[in-house]
């Protein structure tokens, strides 16, 4: 695998399937460029899904460009509660490719127990997807996921996965243990839009961009999880050749990671303190129920992420852009804002953590500095 892998969630040109004499020349054209760019960078790791609208078809037009022994070709189906309609989808996903294999395959969006259980139960959609492995169609099978770590541990310790995708960032370490777990069973750890999930690092508040110097947020972030051997490919979300430049800048450190980031990770953690204090950063999440066990299925551990990044690193627009997700994203970003919090049975719920009496009002806080105009996932929006 390469280091960087080439996202096709950006670049097609409807998130739903279109007639082909719809697309746009210059939509495919440039989608067609950015896959080229990618290869010949050695980025031969191309990612799709069937939920990417008319992503599959358009590099299907001209996937026999390449040499296919050049190229690790991935799709994703999710899981349903019928595995026939499974099936079916990912017969649709390979013709729209014109393949006969894919390299990876992934159950897409195993991001709740219901979706687990679709998944993993007798004769459920896992059991076909190893049908799909066992006859060649499909080499090496993995999940992706935006759910709980909880849930993602869940579906890891099926022993049935080879790879699986998942967000962890610098802002992001809650699925540290989700790593682990994967490593454990030598499993691939592919790591899900570190640019935008990562901090909106396109968009880099001026503080977060200061802190970075030398490198650029998007630079550092790369470095700081590739620093990780259990980490081995990130998800160049690429809508255009040049989204792939900046990322490229992280190679030149390739070779002396840690001594590169070090003082870098160390700068943003002493502002981190300053703004929200030491001991708020070695145990704020602890102790803390998942959103499912939560009153109100409100996302306190999301909640209180969010918050600290925004406060301690200026990302409110990032956290903005998450917290107005909450309620409107079904499975794919689960649980409430804090808008209706219970706060006498949120107490009880928190009572384990050594900040359980303050954390209310910084829910309170979290909702007055985020909350704004409800959004919908990018696949949901125009």
């Amino acid at each position: 695998m390469p280091v960087f892998s080439c996202g096709g969630m950006r670049f097609q040109y409807k998130w739903e399937d279109v007639p082909p004499e719809e697309i746009p020349p210059e939509n495919q054209a440039n989608l067609e460029e950015t896959v080229h760019r990618a290869v010949n960078l050695g980025i031969n790791h191309l990612e799709t899904a069937r939920g990417y609208g008319s992503s599959e078809m358009q590099l299907g037009r001209f996937l026999g460009d390449f040499e296919r022994e050049r190229l690790i070709i991935q799709t994703k189906v999710a899981p349903t509660a019928d595995p026939d309609e499974f099936e079916r989808t990912f017969e649709k996903s390979m013709s729209y490719l014109k393949l006969d294999h894919v390299d990876l395959f992934s159950l897409h969006g195993i991001n709740n127990a219901e979706v687990l259980e679709w998944a993993v139960r007798p004769g459920g959609c896992l059991e076909r997807a190893l049908k799909l492995k066992a006859s060649g169609r499909v080499k090496h099978l993995g999940f992706s996921t935006h759910g709980s770590r909880e849930e993602i541990i869940r579906a890891i310790e099926t022993d049935e996965f080879d790879y699986v995708n998942l967000h962890w960032y610098f802002v992001n370490d809650l699925n540290w243990a989700a790593v682990r777990a994967a490593a454990g069973r030598d499993m691939g750890v592919f790591i899900i839009s570190p640019t935008d999930k990562g901090g909106k690092l396109h968009e880099p508040p001026e503080k977060l961009r200061a802190l970075c110097q030398p490198l650029s947020p998007i630079v550092f972030n790369d470095l700081y999880c590739l620093a990780r051997p259990e980490v081995h490919t990130l998800s160049i979300g690429a809508a255009r050749p040049s989204d792939f430049d900046e990322h490229l800048l992280a190679l030149d450190y390739y070779e002396d990671i840690e001594t590169t980031i070090a003082p870098i990770a160390r700068r943003l953690h002493q502002e981190m303190a300053r703004m929200v204090g030491e001991d708020w950063l070695r145990g704020w999440w602890k102790n803390i129920p998942e959103y499912y066990q939560m009153p109100g299925e409100v996302n306190v551990l999301e909640i209180l992420r969010l918050w600290t990044c925004a406060r301690s690193l200026d990302l409110v627009e990032f956290g903005k852009m998450r917290y107005n997700l909450m309620g409107n994203a079904g499975h794919w970003f689960p649980g409430k804002n804090a808008g209706n919090l219970d706060r006498e049975r949120l107490r009880a719920k928190v009572a384990g953590n050594e900040f359980a009496d303050r954390i209310p009002e910084i829910l309170d806080e979290a909702h007055q500095l985020l909350a704004g105009e409800e959004r919908q996932r990018l696949s949901k929006s125009d």
